[in-house]
């Protein structure tokens, strides 16, 4: 690879257009080579390949896939790519199962494979990260509640196997809480809401400690007039609260002031350190703890 790392970004849906590609313009160091997309469907300028084959086929100069498609189709997509020599930037969750994300570490060898959380990439949250070093934590709660139909209108994939259901906005918060308190996970137990013949929850209710501290988890994707992503942090010196899904910290009820930090840019930037090192990241733990909610659930 020269100076520039060349990434073919693979699924071209809401979150791709409007976050990855973007980034990707902004960020030094890397540049957007080639799309793949069973629809055709880039930005202008840019070449489109229907398959990661063609892709190969056409002798494009490609260093990395960035993978943006969805999670049920994540795992076969990215274990193609590492085969075919190219590092791999995975959008979250990394796979659709604990057991998949962990085949894809051991799969990647020396290619760099970076498991992406956008969610720990606000200021807010390392602003948080900083104050709770020297707090103790008794007691986390965490309420995210989104209208479906706002955010993934008629796709009916979100209800599906591998979909997530409500764990798919979740999940970011769980990204935020393993980020500020690393540790093991015991589930404790876990209440989920499926609507009529889906497989997937609307609704999880989960119970469980994390690193030793009490965690309560609130997820709803029902219709609802008001928005909330808060996570709120009992201390023994005092409140602390990440809000607007982590770019917003209150202190003792007090706004503290942070800079605004585009979390894809800041994650093209590190896929590109990662790959100069010659390393990876794979934090696996969100996924984990999505995983034992489904076990625990009756």
């Amino acid at each position: 690879m020269g100076s520039v790392m060349n990434i073919a970004l693979l699924g071209y849906g809401k979150i791709a257009a409007d976050s990855h590609v973007p980034a990707i313009a902004a960020t030094p160091g890397v540049t957007l080579a080639a799309v793949i997309s069973r629809r055709g469907e880039g930005p202008p300028g840019v070449p489109v390949f229907p398959s990661l084959a063609a892709l190969a086929e056409s002798g494009l100069s490609v260093d990395a896939i960035s993978l943006a498609n969805r999670p049920a189709e994540r795992f076969a997509t990215a274990m193609e790519a590492l085969a075919r020599g190219w590092h791999v930037m995975l959008e979250k969750p990394p796979a659709a199962t604990v057991a998949q994300a962990e085949a894809l570490v051991a799969a990647a060898g020396p290619l760099t494979l970076f498991a992406t959380w956008h969610a720990r990439e606000n200021a807010a949250v390392d602003a948080a990260r900083e104050l709770l070093r020297t707090r103790t934590i008794t007691a986390v709660r965490i309420v995210w509640r989104e209208d479906v139909n706002k955010w993934h209108p008629g796709q009916d994939w979100v209800w599906q196997p591998g979909g997530f259901g409500v764990f798919d906005p979740g999940i970011n918060a769980l990204s935020i809480l393993t980020s500020l308190v690393p540790g093991d996970t015991r589930m404790q137990s876990a209440h989920l809401i499926r609507p009529p013949g889906k497989p997937m929850p609307i609704i999880a209710t989960l119970d469980f400690s994390q690193a030793g501290i009490p965690v309560h988890a609130h997820f709803d994707w029902s219709p609802v007039a008001t928005e909330t992503w808060d996570i709120a942090f009992d201390t023994r010196e005092g409140p602390l609260l990440l809000s607007n899904g982590g770019a917003t910290l209150h202190v003792d009820g007090t706004l503290v002031e942070t800079p605004h930090l585009p979390e894809y840019q800041r994650l093209y930037a590190r896929f590109a350190a990662l790959e100069k090192a010659g390393a990876s990241d794979a934090d696996l733990s969100p996924l984990i703890i999505v995983e034992a909610a489904f076990a625990a659930a009756p």
